[in-house]
């Protein structure tokens, strides 16, 4: 008796779904893949008789996930994610990192923290090669040519990869002598009262801090006198004693052991956790799997 049996994907066809995600187009995706295209509409279609459901939507100027693709979406990062470590755990060797890595980061973070980590990075692997820039603004990673971002903030890019290196968080801050002449705050409505140090930074609203506390998230417009896009001159405005500061806590944790910044309303925190950002799949590059498993773990071992 013959019986109709439905295949499983097969990892090839994953592997070119997450391309053709990834590059947004079947075209530049079968460039990628050294294939044409084909081969990637091929792929697809098997893949999606495979799974008995349309994964997305083609147009002549975008491709649009299905419910059902956001799904295989996050299953097939997942599948190809096990199956690549199997491969590397019954491996016995691990590809040499070589090559250039393009990492960005923020300018304040980049420069304090993320420097010295590439340096350690860089002395330990000699086949590697690093350029580090730092900005203050939105980086397209994939537009702008970088391997890597690293990142301050939950509002991650949908389109890239992430991976979390270590918890953090922003806090309230200011001088003892700003605090002594105007007053330690007791309510976020008190801030109204006092002088901000506002930064516009990426993305983030202006003149408004989310912060959480009591187990909720509360919005609070601030102002004051002195207002910039960069975050180490907000820094030096506050250590000057001009205003309250919401800043990251790896960024002023030296500065309030010191007692030259005293944190007020413990109680509110914004989350900023630091990220790894990047546009292809680990497993798919040596240098760059290499390089965000060392800065997990070197910012773990900060923590």
């Amino acid at each position: 008796m013959n019986t109709h049996r439905k295949e499983s994907p097969l990892p090839e066809d994953l592997r070119v779904f997450l391309t053709v995600i990834r590059k947004c187009s079947f075209v530049a995706a079968s460039e990628e893949l050294g294939q044409s295209p084909a081969y990637v509409s091929k792929r697809i279609r098997m893949l999606e008789q495979a799974l008995g459901t349309r994964l997305m939507h083609r147009s002549t100027r975008a491709i649009t996930l299905t419910d059902a693709g956001e799904r295989a979406h996050r299953w097939a990062v997942r599948i190809l994610d096990e199956v690549d470590d199997f491969v590397a755990e019954m491996g016995s060797v691990r590809h040499e990192p070589r090559g250039l890595l393009h990492i960005c980061s923020t300018f304040g973070f980049g420069r304090n923290h993320v420097a010295p980590a590439v340096a350690s990075l860089s002395s330990k692997f000699a086949g590697l090669e690093v350029r580090l820039d730092v900005f203050d603004r939105v980086v397209d990673i994939i537009a702008e040519g970088f391997d890597l971002e690293i990142r301050i903030g939950d509002d991650l890019p949908p389109q890239h990869l992430a991976r979390k290196l270590i918890d953090n968080h922003r806090v309230l801050c200011a001088t003892p002598d700003y605090l002594a002449r105007r007053g330690i705050p007791q309510t976020l409505k008190d801030l109204a009262e006092h002088d901000c140090l506002v930064l516009k930074e990426r993305n983030n609203p202006f003149g408004v801090w989310h912060l959480q506390g009591d187990g909720r998230e509360e919005s609070v417009r601030v102002n004051g006198p002195l207002s910039s896009n960069n975050g180490e001159i907000v820094l030096q405005w506050a250590l000057g004693g001009r205003g309250i500061l919401l800043r990251s806590y790896w960024d002023v944790k030296p500065l309030l052991q010191a007692g030259k910044l005293v944190r007020v309303l413990h109680d509110y925190r914004q989350p900023a956790n630091i990220w790894a950002v990047y546009p292809t799949r680990l497993a798919d590059s040596a240098k760059l799997r290499v390089c965000v498993e060392f800065l997990h773990a070197h910012f773990q071992a900060l923590g």
